[in-house]
């Protein structure tokens, strides 16, 4: 009989499309999505994410407003794709959460924080990186400060455009999240 899975808690502010692509990926949807109110103008949620299920918070949730949603789980497993928010110290310390970063911020920690792919392709442009990739790392009260547990890294000579830039960041993440969350969150 194998392991059995840990809850799986996934937050979202943006479209949630990198939580149902590694949903389809891993042959599991999370056990709860959650996500903050933003205005409708400013994001599309990924119809796959409307179709499984999702909740709402306020646009700026509070500790005790996020400890009402986790405290029905035993030992969940959190990730945040595309949370644009800082997840309160204590939770941060009771919980194993994990964020996916769009930055290779180990060896450039100034991609840490919002919209790195941009910044990261303005300095491939520039000639700054010759190197680009994505991050997993814990999270800590600090800014992507957390522990890094995966990287991928690779050339960016074959990046033709800010777009290629992005599906390929996509791919990495999506690579390291299945390899992280592989026996975590399934049977597998």
């Amino acid at each position: 009989m194998g392991k059995a899975k840990l809850p799986w808690i996934a937050f979202f502010s943006q479209t949630g499309a990198e939580i149902a692509d590694l949903s389809e990926h891993l042959g599991r949807w999370p056990s709860r999505i959650i996500t903050n109110k933003r205005p409708e103008d400013l994001r599309t949620i990924d119809p796959r994410i409307i179709e499984n299920g999702y909740i709402e918070v306020s646009n700026k949730p509070t500790e005790q407003e996020l400890e009402e949603i986790l405290q029905y789980y035993k030992e969940p497993v959190i990730t945040l794709h595309g949370w644009l928010r800082v997840m309160p110290p204590d939770l941060c310390a009771k919980y194993s959460i994990f964020n996916g970063h769009p930055g290779l911020i180990i060896d450039y920690p100034e991609l840490k924080g919002k919209d790195p792919q941009v910044r990261t392709w303005k300095g491939i442009q520039e000639g700054k990186y010759e190197t680009a990739g994505a991050v997993i790392h814990r999270v800590t009260e600090g800014v992507d400060e957390g522990k890094v547990l995966l990287f991928e890294r690779f050339n960016t000579f074959s990046v033709e455009s800010l777009d290629d830039l992005f599906r390929t960041l996509r791919d990495r993440s999506l690579y390291m999240w299945c390899n992280l969350l592989k026996g975590l969150v399934t049977n597998g």
